[in-house]
């Protein structure tokens, strides 16, 4: 599916990079939204009649739609909208910290709201594009380890859910992605296996005309179908 004009939201590292790479690539003229500025500086030169870059955190949400709309002024259209940006604070086994909670739903789920919600208003009246929301494999189940996050990312697939039926008749393709472990930052500290972010990113790419809930590994779709139907108290003895 040809992509003329894209912005992606966390594109500094990770799979918001790699998104912003392999679209530059194929041709694509991209808004690349992140907070840190070096990091963006950075990508710009990798690619720089592709890539114009714009320094802004997620959770300024009074300034989110002024930035949308100059973004789409400057690209001249847009196509496709991306929402990748995520934090995952690591949290003790024991720990309930208000503070790590509110930022992770100020990023993972109000910053997604606020941007998905723009994107769509656009593609309702222009009757076309398409918009994916990054969620998680985390956001299948209630795991205790991670309160918050994994809610945040159900709450994600849940909302993105909804736009998808709300646009049905628009011409817009809504694509949840549920990855599992990447190699990124946010996963450094988990010691497990991993995909790499460019394949995640290559993955993501080949979903852009289709509607629904997509993991970027047949494994992880199995797996995931078994664990949603375990039953709860059986899942809590499993500490999966």
């Amino acid at each position: 599916m040809k992509t003329r004009f894209a912005i992606v939201i966390g594109a500094s590292s990770g799979i918001g990079r790699e998104l912003v790479r392999q679209l530059a690539s194929e041709g694509t003229k991209v808004a690349a939204v992140a907070r840190r500025t070096e990091l963006l500086d950075a990508l710009k030169v990798e690619n720089p009649d592709r890539i114009l870059t714009y320094s802004h955190d997620v959770t300024d949400f009074e300034s989110a739609e002024k930035l949308f709309m100059q973004m789409t002024h400057d690209l001249g259209g847009l196509d496709l909208f991306i929402y990748n940006s995520g934090i995952m604070p690591v949290v003790e086994p024991n720990e309930y910290s208000f503070e790590k909670d509110q930022a992770t739903v100020d990023v993972n789920v109000t910053g997604a709201v606020r941007w998905c919600n723009l994107a769509a208003e656009r593609f309702l009246n222009t009757k076309s594009g398409t918009i994916i929301g990054l969620g998680s494999v985390a956001g299948d189940r209630g795991r205790s380890g991670s309160p918050v996050y994994n809610s945040s990312k159900a709450f994600l697939h849940t909302y993105m859910e909804a736009l998808r039926n709300r646009l049905a008749t628009s011409g817009v393709n809504v694509v949840t992605i549920k990855p599992g472990p990447v190699d990124t930052e946010m996963t450094q500290h988990l010691s497990m296996s991993k995909m790499s972010a460019t394949k995640a990113a290559e993955i993501i790419l080949s979903k852009r005309g289709k509607n629904g809930e997509f993991y970027l590994s047949p494994l992880h779709r199995a797996i995931f179908y078994v664990i949603k139907r375990v039953p709860s108290p059986i899942f809590r003895k499993l500490k999966i």
